[in-house]
């Protein structure tokens, strides 16, 4: 089967660079409540793009990033997940371990502890190289060391054997990371991956990938994350096409409201934050309306005091990443508060955030910079000043 081309076109017209490391403290804000930076560093290590991460902390205080690591560009087939772990809120970070590298391109990663403490990890693969390399190979523009290994890694897989691989996959692990199970097909992909509810389910805001349907909706499992169904699909908005609904991620209120949202491509609120709500477990879903939020995608979490939080790329000046509260369960939102803002242009984002154990906020983040041709992870910790 053919790959969607709105994917395709949406990630290979990513071309700018973006951010270079911040040091020191800054207060930055647009009224109301502001983000207060403590320091900003680079975290992964320097020779391989890096990019599209996901940061969880266990109840153990160890803290997971994951990412779509040993790449060598934005869209390439080099792509693996990889995943480092701190065990002093960020201080310091593990060397990347490859947790799995498929034949083909393996993208965005994303990263859950579930309630009887198995790690979820999660990506979906991508043949979105193949356009580039085949342009490369007509117009003969490319060295011939970076064609060899494009060329290399592509020979791998026949064409059917290669759409075969296609989908969006999940690893377990019952370990604590020590082991991890074969990729397995988990129904829908977004770059965050699924979370935690209250009653024991983990839920999977998501969209269906390489399928005639692409459905945008929620899966459920009720056995750990071995298997998944599908629950509910999202509605779309009248005069919306829900193909261009994408990397959706949800959260859970202290009520038990959950609250997902939606990076939106269509013409109406283009490249803004759409949301919609479930007040019945999951099963049906508001129509996705605007938050007044432009950037893209977020990630959901509730802090201890019961509030929301959304982390998200901005990929227009200031270029960076920003983050909202919320303390009603998703009804209204604050003002913005900029984590960061340094960055060079519209390759970075993907950020996620969670509250450390004295209450501070730590965001991870890939950001292409200025000088050299490779994306990092980059973190901030930071605290919501009022």
């Amino acid at each position: 089967m053919s790959q969607p081309s709105a994917r395709v076109t949406r990630r290979t017209l990513l071309k700018l660079g973006a951010g270079t490391a911040l040091l020191g403290s800054a207060n930055v804000g647009f009224g109301g409540s502001t983000a207060d930076v403590a320091a900003t560093t680079v975290i992964s290590p320097t020779g391989r793009y890096s990019g599209w991460p996901t940061l969880t902390r266990r109840r153990n205080g160890q803290l997971w990033v994951v990412c779509s690591g040993g790449r060598r560009a934005h869209v390439c087939p080099f792509g693996r997940v990889e995943a480092m772990t701190s065990d002093d809120d960020g201080k310091t970070w593990t060397w990347p371990r490859v947790l799995h590298d498929g034949p083909i391109d393996d993208r965005d990663a994303g990263v859950v502890e579930t309630a009887k403490g198995s790690l979820l990890v999660t990506t979906f693969t991508s043949l979105a190289y193949k356009p580039i390399l085949e342009q490369a190979r007509e117009v003969g523009n490319w060295p011939d060391e970076k064609l060899a290994a494009w060329n290399a890694v592509d020979a791998r897989l026949d064409a059917e054997r290669q759409q075969a691989e296609l989908g969006v996959w999940m690893l377990r692990s019952t370990d604590g990371g020590v082991h991890w199970s074969a990729p397995y097909r988990c129904l829908v992909n977004s770059p965050h991956g699924p979370i935690q509810l209250a009653d024991g389910r983990l839920l999977y805001a998501g969209k269906e990938l390489w399928t005639k349907a692409n459905r945008v909706g929620v899966a459920e499992s009720k056995d750990d994350g071995r298997t998944w169904n599908w629950l509910a699909t999202i509605p779309t908005r009248p005069g919306d096409d829900h193909r261009q609904y994408h990397e959706l991620h949800a959260v859970e209120a202290k009520s038990g409201r959950l609250v997902v949202h939606v990076r939106n491509h269509n013409p109406k609120n283009a490249r803004e934050i759409l949301q919609c709500e479930s007040d019945d477990g999951g099963k049906t879903w508001t129509e996705p309306h605007p938050i007044g939020v432009w950037g893209l995608p977020s990630f959901l979490t509730r802090l201890r005091d019961g509030r929301l939080l959304t982390s998200y790329g901005h990929r227009r000046p200031p270029f960076g990443n920003q983050a909202r509260v919320s303390d009603d369960e998703g009804r209204t939102w604050s003002e913005p508060m900029v984590i960061s803002g340094d960055g060079a242009g519209g390759d970075l984002g993907y950020p996620s955030t969670v509250e450390l154990g004295d209450g501070s906020l730590l965001t991870i983040w890939y950001e292409k910079p200025r000088s050299g041709p490779n994306a990092v992870l980059r973190q901030a910790r930071w605290s919501i000043v009022t």
